[in-house]
């Protein structure tokens, strides 16, 4: 942390905590939308992004699932300013995210490789120092690096706060009496207000830098709402989706801040997320057990510093392995080492320019240690998807191997498994997954293996997750 937040940090947010309050309670309903103001620019103007030096705000939504979104098409109106959001940016349709837990997905986000290659993949697991982070590469490119998160599993003791010059979790304060959280197993205090405001107070002091801010917020996961927000019914999904009403409404607080603040001019605004979010399609609820498209199917939204008319939709394939090659791209900034993801920066320009994307369909993956939260036993569930098909295999409760295929063309929900009549796409699609399982880490001194200490590990239970 530099000097200067080492002084005035604690002292200035809890000098300007009411006022921010206030702001965040009454800008809500304030009439003009915070992106109205962005002016029209052409596809062209993607380009030469790097050479306006914008900022960066990442926001990972945890445990958004994209056909939940209004944005992606959902007939309840969960999400009016993300839609607007990626009506005038750019929209990737079909994204998949390398695994239902939040650890091992977000270090596969953040290092653009798969989880067999992080080695991310029980709760003791860490990434490695050698592990360069895209908040290190911004760093050194000359931006103040802040993370503010929610979710324990992506706290610095697990290796995610590499390149951050500050990486911390935000006072938690009492819960408003008009909010509503209910989702029974979680047990920890705040809500995304306290993340925004700590955020905007980081702004206020060093907004005239350059900087690169990432928000994890974490009330979807909580099934958090208000009574503003309680719009859909009282069963699981009901509440899910008003709680993610009442985040889209803390987003768009958000960015009105930014825009009191002068911040929105040149930012470039992130939007993605770890995993989605089950509710009983095959007999599950929640997530971190199995790596189907509830859980998996994420969205990606980026809104540039000029609004594009019409919006950008990418119809190919993409995952969150893509998400920093496609950002670093579009900033001119150096790549991720060793990748499997890539930048999707070509297929946008050529969407743009109302081109015919590239034909050829390319595999993503995702997997999922089925006693991820054990230090020993269990075997992996895995998931391929090529084009319109999806090939997952794992155990059964008796240890059985089950092997499905998925074929959205004809069974957009995916619950229809063809495996038995399509014996090539099988033998095909499972070559694929054996491929994959030999896949390893090549981290420099190996994966980080923690001793979580008991304070830790209720960190983590208050989250809901069942740990030893």
């Amino acid at each position: 942390m530099s000097r200067l937040l080492a002084r005035r940090w604690p002292w200035a947010l809890a000098a300007g905590a009411i006022v921010l309050a206030f702001l965040a309670s009454a800008i809500r309903f304030g009439s003009s939308s915070p992106l109205a103001a962005r002016p029209v620019e052409a596809p062209a103007a993607i380009e030469s992004l790097a050479e306006r030096r914008p900022n960066l705000l990442f926001i990972l939504v945890d445990t958004l699932r994209a056909e939940h979104l209004s944005a992606y098409g959902y007939e309840r109106p969960t999400s009016p300013f993300l839609e607007e959001l990626a009506a005038g940016g750019i929209r990737f349709e079909r994204h998949l995210a390398q695994s239902s837990w939040t650890k091992a997905s977000m270090a596969s986000l953040w290092t653009g490789r798969l989880p067999a290659r992080t080695g991310v993949l029980r709760f003791s697991d860490a990434l490695p120092p050698s592990a360069r982070m895209p908040a290190e590469i911004l760093r050194d490119a000359g931006f103040r690096t802040v993370g503010i998160f929610r979710n324990g599993w992506v706290s610095g003791y697990h290796g995610f706060d590499q390149g951050f010059e500050l990486y911390a979790r935000p006072s938690a304060r009492p819960l408003p009496p008009d909010l509503r959280r209910e989702n029974p197993t979680i047990s920890q205090a705040g809500t995304d207000t306290d993340a925004v405001e700590m955020a905007v107070e980081f702004l206020r002091l060093n907004g005239r830098d350059r900087w690169f801010l990432y928000l994890h917020l974490m009330d979807v996961h909580e099934y958090t709402y208000d009574t503003e927000s309680a719009l859909f019914g009282t069963s699981n999904l009901d509440i899910y989706d008003n709680a993610v009403r009442r985040t889209d409404w803390v987003i768009e607080d958000f960015v009105r801040q930014l825009a009191a603040m002068g911040q929105l001019e040149n930012l470039v605004l992130v939007i993605a997320s770890d995993h989605g979010e089950a509710f009983g399609e095959r007999g599950l609820e929640g997530h971190a057990r199995e790596v189907h498209r509830e859980t998996t199917e994420v969205p990606l939204l980026i809104s540039l510093p000029f609004r594009l008319e019409p919006g950008i939709a990418l119809r190919e394939r993409s995952s969150n392995v893509d998400v920093w090659p496609t950002l670093l791209d579009l900033l001119d900034l150096p790549a991720l080492e060793a990748t499997d993801g890539r930048s999707r920066v070509p297929e946008l320009l050529a969407a743009a320019r109302g081109e015919t994307p590239r034909a050829e369909a390319e595999p993503a993956y995702a997997s999922l240690h089925q006693r991820w939260g054990w230090p020993t036993g269990g075997d992996f569930t895995h998931a391929v998807s090529l084009g319109d098909l999806r090939y997952v295999v794992g155990e059964d409760a008796d240890r059985r191997r089950v092997e499905e295929i998925f074929d959205a063309a004809s069974d957009p929900q995916e619950r229809i498994n063809v495996a038995d009549s399509r014996p090539e796409d099988l033998a095909r699609l499972r070559g694929l997954v054996e491929r994959y399982r030999e896949l390893k880490p090549e981290w420099e001194g190996g994966v980080k293996t923690l001793e979580i200490d008991e304070m830790e590990l209720n960190q983590l239970r208050a989250l809901g997750y069942k740990l030893p």
